[in-house]
């Protein structure tokens, strides 16, 4: 018993076999990979947890930020609601007194009666007639008054708002003069045809008309009666019905566009379920120069940024900045490298191999960045030395091309003189029209006595120059070898006529006569041009055959 003791004693304390080692290495390697498995996790959740509270945090403070912007122009609009009902009686007696005033201030006189001869025109006669009509009430003469004075734009620009003063209810006037075109055009005979323009600056022209007298609201509140605005929502919903049928607001001309905003804009009829209606209008024209301020007059100033991405999107860097000028948005769309990417989109297009209009369009680019950065007194940040010079450089280039393209083509009728008598090739079947057939020009200098003998073509051997002695002789300087569409240049050799060649029977049951005269062949004539050094008898010009 003893005995099995000890030996189990010495059997533990025996060293360990290597199975025992084995399995223990095992073992640590689980664990370190279970240990290194939990750390990777660990670390992922966390970034994870630490991405979450960032957006988390992010979304908070553009949260909190769009909060104080509502806050402030929730406060804004809540003063001027206040200020505007405090100055509702100011605003009465004011509009009141002016009626007074207009209805004992005497009405101009019109300078013509229907159906005279219209006088010329001036800035006085223009105030005068409008404000006559305007008085009068008189909206079908009014707009045909506009017509009339179209190329005198500017002056109607700046009489039109002092005379629609004038009126006892401007809204309901200015509704009256486009509605014969606006929202669609009644006219039995579209004489003019687009009269879209005249709208747009008859409803541009109506808005002081229609502002508070208050000074402090002015426009932001119209003074616009409710049946006048029942029917502005009207016509505007014909001509949307109206545009759709056609295939859309984008299909819509522009001037139509434009008075269809104008006119939602000027009657305060803007509808909030109609706001992307407006946001396409103004993405489609909106290179047009009242789209930004129309877009804020119809409550777009939410979607500003958006709109100036989608013009960046679009190439359109030029809307962008002036969208951005209008909006207040400098400080996120920078307006000098709007300018330069616009610069460098319009080269990749203007220098690809197959524009035709290079010049015109680079021109066309330069002059509008010019403008834009001058309208923005941008000048310090944008110099526009190096464009100006660029712009002169193709201007020059212009010039100089239409200089070479007069030339060459101011001869005229000339030019068939030219192929005969200034020594180039003429066609056979012209040559045999002339009656002395030697290319000598028909000048007093050269011009021979009627005694010189006159050769034909049909006989080789009796070509005789005048008054050289040998056969057509052409002792004229070579001309240019690029032709201009004229002659080519005088040859120095003789022409050398081969002998009439037999033309081989083809299969017909007789051959074909010889033809009466024989082609030349261009010996020597070596202007320069490979394709005319290999003395053969080139083809003439397909334009003696036109």
């Amino acid at each position: 018993m003893a005995a099995a003791v000890v030996a189990a004693e010495e059997a533990e304390a025996a060293p360990p076999g290597a199975d025992a080692i084995r399995d223990g290495f095992a073992e640590l390697e689980r664990q370190q990979e279970l240990l290194a498995s939990c750390t990777r996790l660990y670390q992922q959740l966390t970034e994870h947890f630490g991405s979450l509270e960032r957006g988390i945090k992010s979304r908070s403070d553009s949260l909190r930020a769009r909060r104080r912007v509502v806050e402030l122009r929730a406060s804004r609009r809540l003063d001027a609601l206040r200020r505007r009902e405090r100055s509702i009686e100011a605003s009465v007696s004011l509009a009141l007194s002016r009626l007074d005033a207009l209805a004992k201030s005497p009405a101009p006189k019109r300078d013509r009666e229907d159906g005279d001869a219209p006088p010329p025109p001036s800035s006085d006669d223009i105030a005068d007639g409008l404000a006559a009509l305007c008085a009068a009430m008189d909206p079908a003469g009014f707009l045909a008054f506009v017509v009339e004075r179209r190329k005198e734009v500017d002056a109607l620009r700046a009489q039109l708002p002092a005379a629609l003063q004038r009126c006892v209810d401007p809204a309901r006037f200015a509704m009256d003069a486009v509605s014969e075109v606006f929202p669609v055009d009644r006219r039995a005979v579209r004489s003019p045809t687009d009269l879209a323009w005249a709208c747009v600056l008859i409803l541009e022209a109506v808005v002081p008309a229609l502002a508070d007298p208050d000074p402090e609201i002015g426009a932001a509140r119209p003074m616009v009666p409710q049946a006048a605005r029942d029917r502005a929502r009207a016509m505007a919903a014909e001509w949307k019905e109206a545009a759709e049928r056609k295939g859309g607001v984008e299909g819509a001309k522009p001037p139509d566009a434009h008075a269809f905003l104008q006119h939602v804009a000027t009657f305060a009829v803007a509808e909030k379920e109609d706001r992307e209606l407006y946001k396409r209008i103004v993405l489609s024209f909106s290179w047009r120069r009242q789209m930004p301020r129309l877009a804020l007059t119809l409550g777009l100033e939410d979607d500003m940024e958006d709109i100036i991405e989608e013009l960046i999107t679009k190439g359109q860097q030029l809307d962008a900045v002036n969208f951005a000028y209008e909006a207040g948005l400098l400080e996120k769309f920078s307006p000098v490298p709007l300018l330069k990417t616009y610069l460098e989109d319009s080269k990749k297009i203007y220098c690809a191999p197959d524009n035709v209009n290079a010049n015109k369009k680079e021109q066309s680019a330069l002059r509008a960045v010019i403008k834009c950065v001058e309208d923005h007194k941008l000048e310090a940040e944008f110099p526009l030395e190096d464009l100006r010079k660029r712009l002169e450089e193709l201007e020059m280039a212009k010039t100089e091309k239409k200089k070479a393209a007069s030339s060459c083509s101011s001869g005229g009728p000339a030019s068939k003189r030219i192929k005969g008598s200034a020594g180039g090739a003429m066609s056979p079947s012209k040559a045999g029209r002339l009656g002395d057939n030697t290319g000598a020009p028909s000048s007093p200098a050269t011009a021979t006595s009627s005694s010189t003998t006159t050769a034909f073509i049909g006989s080789p051997a009796s070509h005789v120059s005048y008054g050289t002695g040998s056969p057509y002789s052409y002792d004229r300087p070579a001309g240019h070898a690029l032709y201009c569409g004229q002659s080519p240049p005088a040859m120095r050799e003789p022409y050398a006529y081969p002998p009439a060649m037999p033309v081989p029977n083809v299969g017909l049951g007789m051959p074909y006569q010889a033809p009466p005269m024989t082609y030349p062949i261009y010996a020597g004539y070596n202007s320069g041009l490979g394709a005319y050094g290999n003395a053969m008898s080139p083809a003439f010009h397909q334009a003696y055959y036109r």
